[in-house]
């Protein structure tokens, strides 16, 4: 089963996260945005399918453009935020969808919706945490059966007093 990822673009943009590890202001934000996606594969396998959603117009005349795996969107003169709503709406089924925004009235609406809100942060660190804590399970030692069995044995004698 594949995934939609519907992205809110300036969100993203403006996350701290983001401009602290993009500092490069030679290409514009928005490709830098695209590459940044791409090039980390944040969206997790290439079925999952990705949409971001910017305010306003594109620099060019062409409305909406695919650039690889991400398509991307433009609201015109609604809102990015009534535009990823219209997308829910008419989601075929929503339990498939993940909307990446930090704004709680897009989070709100999508989970009433029954799709998965995710944070901006989860978003673009989901390999670091899932690093971070690997390496905390194999800092801890491993029980063998005998030892939890005796653990086991002490807590019931403990706290099963009869």
């Amino acid at each position: 089963m594949s995934l939609q990822y519907i992205i809110d673009g300036y969100n993203i943009i403006n996350h701290r996260l983001f401009s602290r590890k993009n500092n490069k202001k030679i290409q514009g934000p928005r490709k830098l945005l695209l590459e940044f996606i791409m090039a980390n594969r944040l969206c997790g396998s290439r079925r999952n399918k990705a949409v971001i959603v910017f305010d306003g117009y594109p620099e060019s005349l062409k409305q909406e453009t695919d650039a690889g795996e991400i398509k991307v969107i433009y609201s015109k003169d609604d809102s990015a935020d009534e535009r990823i709503k219209q997308m829910l709406e008419r989601a075929g089924n929503p339990k498939t969808v993940i909307v990446v925004s930090d704004d709680k009235e897009i989070k709100f609406f999508t989970k009433s919706f029954g799709a998965r809100a995710m944070s901006i942060e989860e978003f673009i660190k989901p390999k670091e945490k899932a690093n971070d804590d690997e390496e905390d399970l194999s800092s801890h030692p491993k029980l063998t059966y005998t030892q939890m069995s005796r653990i086991n044995k002490e807590l019931r004698q403990v706290w099963l007093k009869q």
